[in-house]
């Protein structure tokens, strides 16, 4: 049998166009005539290597011999196999994808986006210019709005009037061709518009993120910057745009690039004496020199986790419990605090039985208000588990506040001063950080009300509104000053490192392998050297900047060898 039929033998009887990676097939050719110890058989090893995947109707596969040098496949990737038919491309083959990127629903513009190397083709059999004959086939200048009408390529039905926009890569947000069509924001043009390019057969609608996961693929952003362009499309308060702001810019980037680079340099002195220790002139107290710089580096890290999870709750919302005995005003503060009827209020005892949760605003800050159920002795088995659950949420909580009536919790001693006592069940809750407000002054006399030096406590009545705006404004102060984030001028000094869990958990690793480092002997310089590439690969992952070569920049860059 001749290797041709031989190897198409094999392949008939290939049930599965799926061949395993690597096998290895040995297939006869030819008889030896000249030998008389019997017939031997010359054989061809060929291995089957798969070097596209197109689906289960078509065998295409490329078979290499030994060399590893690519032969000519069995099938072409685009025809059938007697047919010869156009067989459509598979999601992994279509690497143009379109997405409405502005939000569904009536407005008065929608931009529809397409990335790929297809964008081009998109444009010309999608846009459709006011310009003449050539001028209208030509190429789109880059970067400028081009009015035009979108039509159906298979129609030439006119979609809608609108705009058209070409980015050429990769001057574009994902580095790829990107081409975004501005049209009329109603349901029945959005959905003819992306209807006519599902048409084309190399496009495909994208997954969630893929836009950006492009750019940080290409290079555009770095995961800091991913997450700091997530944040920002998700803030709601002026200081959570901020904080993502700066970090889509690459404010985040750059500090934890600075962290990195240091890690860098202080491996670099270590391994300078591994490679070029011996008959090398290398300058007497690097190792020093790299654990004084080490030590300082732990310091600076160390200080980025002791922020009190500041960046993580500026992000995510500030959890302030409000707290206190039954009808002491504590859902009429949530309700004035949202400005609408949010939870009910009666002057039944235990109304609040389950803890209700606001998203607010206040001071430019985000918090998340939690009323919770009235602290008290019961026998309810309903309002026993709500008050369980509201001493859990104030000792989880970032910020509490106690909310007490006035006329039932001060009292006057003898010498004439003022007694603020706790019912029993708050006395384990209200700590020195503890927030409190005494409602219902209106019931106290105003000659006899108290005045409290402290700037943690204020007084007021929800019922009449006195005295509210003054404490509005001290409790904002007091959550700016807590988060530092009064003074505008040092914000941008102090502002936090640690955004995301994420974030912490790699530089806790990365504080870990810092500390081996100082902990290992200078005679184990080979181990030292490699905590610090461990450490210096967890900062890394933080941003994704993971380069090996940098260690050997730095070397060539700061050690003259061979002097």
């Amino acid at each position: 049998m001749s290797g041709r039929s031989v190897l198409g033998s094999r392949i008939a009887r290939t049930s599965s166009p799926y061949i395993p990676r690597h096998r290895t097939t040995s297939i006869p050719l030819s008889r030896n005539p000249h030998t008389q110890k019997g017939p031997t058989e010359h054989r061809l090893v060929l291995t089957a290597r798969p070097s596209l995947v197109l689906g289960p109707r078509r065998l295409c596969r490329a078979f290499s011999s030994g060399s590893g040098e690519p032969a000519t496949p069995l099938l072409s990737p685009r025809e059938g196999r007697d047919t010869g038919e156009q067989l459509p491309l598979s999601d992994a083959q279509k690497r143009t994808i379109y997405a409405l990127s502005t939000p569904p629903g009536k407005a008065g513009v929608a931009v529809i986006r397409i990335s790929g190397p297809d964008a081009f083709d998109v444009w010309r059999r999608v846009v459709q210019t006011f310009g003449k004959g050539k001028e209208r086939e030509s190429r789109p200048e880059s970067w400028k709005m081009h009015r035009c009408r979108v039509i159906h390529p298979a129609t030439q039905e006119v979609l809608d009037d609108g705009l058209a926009v070409f980015f050429k890569g990769p001057r574009s947000f994902t580095t790829e061709d990107v081409l975004e069509l501005h049209v009329h924001s109603g349901r029945a043009i959005v959905s003819s518009v992306l209807n006519a390019i599902a048409c084309l057969p190399f496009c495909r609608p994208a997954g969630r993120g893929e836009f950006t996961r492009r750019a940080f693929e290409g290079g555009r952003l770095d995961l800091t910057q991913v997450e700091g362009l997530r944040d920002l499309i998700d803030a709601e308060t002026e200081t959570q745009r901020k904080l993502a702001l700066r970090n889509a810019e690459g404010a985040t980037r750059m500090r934890l690039e600075h962290l990195r680079q240091e890690v860098i340099q202080c491996m670099a002195l270590v391994e300078a004496l591994i490679d070029f220790g011996e008959g090398e002139d290398i300058e007497e107290g690097v190792y020093e020199q790299a654990r004084g710089r080490v030590q300082k580096l732990r310091e600076t890290i160390s200080h980025h986790l002791s922020d009190n999870r500041r960046g993580e709750i500026m992000r995510s919302g500030i959890r302030l419990a409000i707290f206190g005995p039954p009808n002491a005003g504590k859902s009429s503060l949530l309700n004035f605090l949202a400005q609408r009827e949010a939870a009910i209020v009666t002057p039944v005892p235990g109304t609040t039985r389950d803890i209700l949760e606001l998203s607010l605003d206040i001071g430019g800050l985000p918090v998340i208000v939690a009323d919770t159920a009235g602290l008290r002795k019961t026998d309810d088995m309903v309002e026993k588990i709500g008050v369980e659950r509201a001493k859990q949420l104030v000792e989880s909580s970032d910020v509490s506040l106690c909310v007490l009536p006035a006329p039932e919790v001060l009292s006057q001693t003898n010498d004439g001063k003022w007694k603020m006592q706790l019912p029993p069940p708050l006395e384990s809750l209200v700590k020195e950080d503890t927030l409190v407000l005494l409602n219902k002054t209106d019931l106290v006399p105003t000659g006899i009300r108290p005045s409290w030096p402290s700037d943690t406590i204020w007084q007021a009545s929800l019922s009449t509104g006195e005295g509210m705006a003054a404490f509005m404004q001290g409790f904002a102060n007091v959550l700016q000053q807590r988060y530092n984030l009064l003074n505008e001028d040092s914000s941008r000094i102090e502002e936090p490192l640690i955004t995301h869990a994420r974030h912490r958990t790699h530089l806790e690793n990365a504080l870990q392998f810092i500390d081996a480092f100082l902990d290992t002997p200078p005679e184990d310089v080979v181990l030292a050297a490699e905590e610090l590439r461990y450490a210096a690969q967890a900062i890394g992952k933080i941003s994704g900047l993971i380069d090996v070569e940098d260690v050997l920049d730095a070397i060539f860059r700061d050690f003259c060898i061979g002097k």
